[in-house]
């Protein structure tokens, strides 16, 4: 039987955590690559619908990557993205769901190794899990 391979969609900040990615792979730093990036241009604009419409269309889990607190290009994006992850997080313990299916976390936009380590963890801690209960 083949092993669970956890579907990860990442929604990615275009300053930092887009430019880490970029940095993992000149630095041929590997993780998962079962992840689908999703470029934002702030993870601000990360609505709450966003993340749980992708568990709805068969995510196994989602990760919001986003500037260091304090740093972000936008100010104030990364404090209201992480709201927004932890308001989901409570409306998809309310449906019976894991609350582990979803994160928050940032990462500098040199920080390639950060990047990875972020996608695996994420990874690692879905397959725990296993399959979501929503996915076809």
């Amino acid at each position: 039987m083949k092993e669970f391979e956890p579907r990860i969609v990442a929604f990615c900040c275009h300053y930092c955590a887009l430019a880490a990615a970029d940095t993992a792979g000149k630095m041929e730093i590997q993780f998962p690559p079962t992840v689908r990036v999703i470029r934002v241009l702030c993870t601000g604009k990360v609505e709450v619908l966003h993340l749980l419409k992708a568990i709805e269309a068969g995510a196994d889990g989602v990760v919001v990557i986003g500037c260091k607190f304090g740093e972000c290009y936008f100010k104030e994006g990364n404090y209201r993205a992480q709201k927004k992850v932890e308001r989901a997080k409570s409306l998809l313990e309310e449906a019976g769901i894991e609350q582990g299916r979803l994160r928050y976390d940032f990462v500098p936009g040199p920080g390639g190794k950060k990047f990875a380590d972020i996608i695996t963890t994420m990874t690692e801690e879905v397959k725990a899990l296993g399959q979501s209960p929503l996915r076809v």
